[in-house]
């Protein structure tokens, strides 16, 4: 399996038309950018947020455009530490322009299942997915490129139902 970089997937952003949409399953995830801001949080120490920076370019960019940006982020309660550190931050990706849905995971429909063996993606304007691999500590390790039609249209028929389902951050109150 060929995999992309993260900066790789980012480049993505360039390319879609109207919606793109990231489903986020792990309550715990590691990334080398979030490393030190983690840590910092976890010691109750002030963050001036200057590792978004690239992120927030982007995704005021890309939104101003007219372009959507969505996620639902399917989460255990009561949440890890760093889905509560996520969840202090959201704030952010709010105002950069991006629509975040939190859908507790015990409410999830019974019988649901997750293609692409339960990782995460992201799905750009139904056509492209983005399928996210990591290793066993949460650390990304590339993402997958996936335009198969069957199933982009399940990714695309899941989205659908997960962001019906899913609280909009302004009300979700963990």
């Amino acid at each position: 399996m060929d995999l992309i970089t993260p900066a790789q997937r980012d480049e993505l952003f360039n390319q879609f038309e109207r919606d793109a949409f990231h489903l986020e399953l792990r309550d715990d995830y590691g990334s080398p950018v979030e490393d030190t801001p983690y840590a910092r949080w976890q010691r109750g120490e002030p963050d001036d947020y200057a590792w978004l920076d690239a992120w927030t370019t982007l995704m005021k960019r890309v939104t101003g455009e007219g372009k959507t940006v969505r996620r639902v982020r399917v989460v255990t309660e009561p949440h890890s530490q760093y889905v509560r550190w996520e969840h202090s931050l959201t704030r952010l990706n709010i105002e950069m322009g991006e629509d975040i849905r939190w859908l507790p995971r015990h409410l999830l429909p019974e019988g649901i299942t997750f293609p692409l063996a339960g990782n995460d993606w992201w799905l750009y304007d139904d056509r492209l997915l983005a399928v996210g691999h990591f290793d066993p500590e949460g650390r990304v390790l590339g993402s997958e490129i996936v335009e198969a039609a069957d199933v982009v249209a399940e990714c695309a028929g899941l989205r659908d139902q997960l962001w019906s389902l899913a609280i909009p951050h302004a009300e979700y109150k963990p």
